[in-house]
């Protein structure tokens, strides 16, 4: 059965090898991409709760006019 899913005819064909290779190489750099991304967003959103806070600390008793 294993070799069935894995293209086994008489022999390793090597031009799926390397697509196989490849392939896997492919998901690698992915994985490795989505960790960054997921790792920047989180960054971002920690700097605007953190930004968030800062506005709400300001204490603005009353609004000024706008200019017209």
């Amino acid at each position: 059965m294993a070799k069935a899913l894995l293209g086994y005819v008489g022999g390793s064909d090597p031009r799926v090898l390397s697509e196989m290779r490849r392939l896997q190489q492919r998901v690698q750099d992915l994985e490795s991409e989505l960790f960054r991304m997921q790792a920047e967003n989180d960054m971002l959103s920690a700097a605007a709760r953190h930004d968030d806070s800062m506005l709400e600390s300001i204490d603005v008793p009353q609004a000024e006019p706008a200019l017209t």
